[in-house]
C-alpha cells in the first residue's frame, strides 16, 4: 500500500531547511565570514543526511521494528569501542576515527534509544506497564548507554538521554507516582552522585551558583555569554558586527555557544523567530504523533520531539546562565556533524512514520 505524507510533514520539512539554513549563516560569522571553516562542512554534510533521509523517510516502518534492538545494539557497540579505542579531544574520549571521518557514538545512541525503548513498551497493554517487573528490560535499554557514556564523560547527552526516555516512558502509561519516586530518589543520591562527579564537572556546578568566582577560569565563558546576548539589545549589532564574537572573546562560539552569536548580532527579535521555528517544529511533531495509528510510531515521534525540545531548552538555558554548562549543542544549527546527521535523520524518521501512519500494531508485528 502506498501512503502519502501530509501537509503537517510538508511543514516540518520547510521548518527544518529553515533552521539550517539560519545554521548556515550563523556559522560564516562565527569564522569572520569564513565559510570553509565550518559553515560549508556543516553544509555538505547537511547535502549528504538529506539524501539518506529521503531513503530512510520511505522503508516501511515494520523495518524499523524489527530492527529497532539491534541499532540499540550497534550503538552500544560503537560507545564500548570509543571507550577502549576512541579519539581523545577536549578531555573526554567520546570521538570514533573512520579514516578521516570523526564519528560521536552518544549523538547517534540517542536513535537507537528512542527506537529500542519505543519497540519495547508499545508491545506491553496498560496492564502489563503498571507492573513494575515489566519495565526492568525498558529501563535496562536505558541504563546501559547512559552509564557508559557518563564515562566518556558527557553528563550533557546522557541527561537528555534519561529526559527522552522519561517522556516515552510517560506517554506509554507510566503512573505519575513512579516518576515522583524516581525523583525524590535522585534527590536523595544528590552527595553520593557528587563523589562520582569529574572536577571539572563540579567547577561548573558551583560556577553556575556562583559565576563570578572564577571569570578567568570556569566562569569565563557563561560572562562573556551574557555580556554577548545583553550587548544585542533589540535589533542586535548587524551581521558579522558582533564585537564579542568577532574579537574571539566567546570561546565554543561555533558549537555550545552558537546561540549566542545570534543573540548579539540580530537581538531580541532574531532570538524570537529562531525560537518560533524551533516551538513550530517541536509542536509539529507533537501533531504528527498524535495522529499515528501505531504505538510504536507514536513513541518514535514523542521520543524526537522531546529530544529536539530538551536540547533547545538546555542549551538556551547554559548559555544564558539559567542551567549549568554541561556542552549541549543546538540541534540543526550547532557545528557537529554528528550531532546534525542523528538529528536530520530523526526527522526522517518523524515523516516515514508519517507516511505509514495508517498502520495498525499489529501490522508491525508482520
Amino acid at each position: 500500500m502506498i501512503y502519502r505524507t501530509s501537509l503537517s510533514s510538508i511543514i516540518l520539512y520547510f521548518l527544518t531547511v529553515l533552521l539550517l539554513c539560519c545554521g548556515w549563516i550563523i556559522l560564516c560569522s562565527a569564522a569572520n565570514g569564513n565559510a570553509d571553516e565550518w559553515a560549508n562542512k556543516q553544509l555538505y554534510t547537511t547535502l549528504i543526511t538529506l539524501i539518506l533521509s529521503f531513503f530512510i523517510a520511505f522503508i516501511p516502518t515494520r523495518y524499523f521494528f524489527k530492527i529497532s534492538y539491534y541499532i540499540l545494539i550497534l550503538c552500544i557497540a560503537l560507545l564500548i569501542a570509543a571507550e577502549f579505542t576512541g579519539h581523545t579531544a577536549m578531555g573526554a574520549q567520546r570521538w570514533l576515527k573512520i579514516g578521516s571521518i570523526t564519528i560521536q557514538p552518544s549523538e547517534v545512541s540517542k536513535i537507537g534509544v528512542i527506537l529500542a525503548l519505543a519497540r519495547c513498551l508499545s508491545q506491553l497493554s496498560l496492564e502489563q506497564i503498571s507492573r513494575i517487573r515489566n519495565l526492568i528490560i525498558p529501563l535496562f535499554i536505558v541504563f546501559i548507554p547512559v552509564c557508559i557514556i557518563l564515562r566518556q564523560p558527557n553528563l550533557g547527552t546522557s541527561t537528555i538521554i534519561i529526559l527522552i526516555a522519561g517522556a516515552i516512558f510517560f506517554v506509554s502509561g507510566v503512573r505519575i507516582w513512579k516518576f515522583v519516586l524516581v525523583i525524590i530518589g535522585c534527590v536523595i543520591s544528590m552527595p553520593l552522585i557528587w563523589n562520582f562527579l569529574h572536577d571539572y564537572q563540579k567547577r561548573r556546578l558551583m560556577t553556575f551558583l556562583n559565576p563570578e568566582t572564577d571569570i578567568l577560569g570556569a566562569g569565563y565563558n557563561i560572562m562573556q555569554s551574557k555580556i554577548a546576548i545583553g550587548s544585542g539589545g533589540l535589533y542586535g549589532k548587524g551581521f558579522m558586527h558582533g564585537t564579542q564574537v568577532q574579537l574571539s572573546f566567546l570561546p565554543e562560539k561555533h558549537t555550545d555557544f552558537v546561540f549566542t552569536i545570534l543573540a548579539e548580532e540580530f537581538g531580541f527579535y532574531g532570538v524570537t523567530c529562531v525560537l518560533l521555528l524551533y516551538l513550530l517544529l517541536v509542536f509539529m511533531i507533537y501533531f504528527i504523533a498524535f495522529r499515528i495509528q501505531n504505538s510504536y510510531g507514536k513513541m518514535v515521534c514523542i521520543g524526537i520531539a522531546s529530544m529536539f525540545f530538551f536540547h533547545v531548552s538546555i542549551n538556551i538555558g547554559m548559555i544564558s546562565g539559567l542551567l549549568p554548562v554541561v556542552g549541549t549543542p543546538l540541534p540543526l544549527m550547532s557545528y557537529g556533524r554528528s550531532n546534525l546527521v542523528t538529528m536530520i535523520i530523526a526527522i526522517a524518521l518523524v515523516f516515514n512514520a508519517d507516511i505509514y501512519r495508517n498502520q495498525n500494531q499489529s501490522k508491525l508485528l508482520q
